[in-house]
């Protein structure tokens, strides 16, 4: 082979590796572009896709769930609102209120209303606290709660609303709202016993049969005098309209609630606690 015909077989091998070389280095480039793709939209589903803890974002003055939190009180030209961050140490320790219960109730219906789940108190049920007769209307839930204690938020709380009896002006009813808070911790009897009976479907409603749903089983969680520790204070609903005629009992004793039934209750209702208000210059009394 001479000279020339050595140089030519070069040029030829020559071109052949860079051929093969190219040819590689784009097949590696088709093939980390297809990965990056299929990681992106593996990306863009997880991004979509609801986590098990999503929640609707229902609380009345919450247009987004950014605007959920609330640990500091919103501004309002009323100067009477619900809820509060109670503050225990500001808390007047002379307790103006005598708080005694005695419940004579019966619930005959459990609703699902979307933002919130109620049950509601058969006609005639009834409660004397401090010696003034209420009619007992129903019993609904916030998750998280809304009442504060000491800045801390619990998981739920449950409000027991009344209305007085002889309230002079039917147009603005007197309320009694008794508030009960709950921690995460054992499964709750009392919690138990209507919990698969509330409806999964907004708007719907089933009937309770007397006896399925006993308020006794919630009050026997108080021991001793824990039913008589509570802050009491002149407030609002926490709903529309917001009517500031509540005598607010927020009782003291945080119960228990096992993690499945609180978060039952959430996945029906949502996130559905109000912002904090302003205390401005009512006074809250401890006992």
């Amino acid at each position: 082979m001479n000279s020339t015909q050595h140089s030519r077989s070069l040029a030829i091998s020559f071109c052949f590796a860079f051929l093969f070389l190219f040819a590689c280095n784009n097949t590696n480039k088709e093939q980390q572009k297809t990965s990056d793709s299929n990681i992106s939209n593996e990306h863009a589903q997880s991004d979509t896709l609801p986590g098990d803890n999503e929640v609707k974002a229902e609380a009345p003055d919450a247009h987004v769930k950014a605007e959920q939190g609330y640990a500091f009180p919103l501004h309002t030209d009323r100067l009477a609102q619900s809820p509060i961050d109670i503050i225990s140490l500001d808390a007047d320790k002379v307790g103006k209120e005598q708080i005694s219960f005695a419940f004579h109730s019966d619930i005959n219906a459990a609703k699902n209303l979307g933002h919130t789940i109620e049950l509601e108190f058969k006609e005639g049920s009834t409660c004397t606290v401090n010696g003034k007769n209420y009619t007992c209307r129903q019993f609904h839930f916030h998750t998280p709660s809304e009442h504060l204690i000491d800045g801390i938020t619990y998981p739920m709380e449950m409000h027991i609303v009344n209305t007085l009896t002889d309230s002079v002006n039917a147009n603005k009813p007197s309320y009694l709202v008794v508030a009960v808070l709950f921690k995460i911790g054992a499964e709750n009897k009392f919690i138990k016993e209507f919990l698969d009976k509330v409806p999964n479907e907004e708007g719907e409603e089933d009937t309770l049969q007397t006896g399925e749903v006993k308020l006794d089983d919630l009050f026997s969680q108080f021991t001793g005098n824990d039913i008589k520790s509570c802050y009491t204070y002149q407030g609002s609903l926490t709903t529309p309209p917001f009517t500031e005629s509540v005598q607010w009992v927020i009782l003291k004793h945080v119960l228990e609630a096992s993690e499945g039934q609180i978060m039952t209750i959430e996945k029906l209702e949502g996130n559905n606690a109000r912002h904090v208000q302003a205390i401005n210059d009512r006074k809250i009394y401890s006992q």
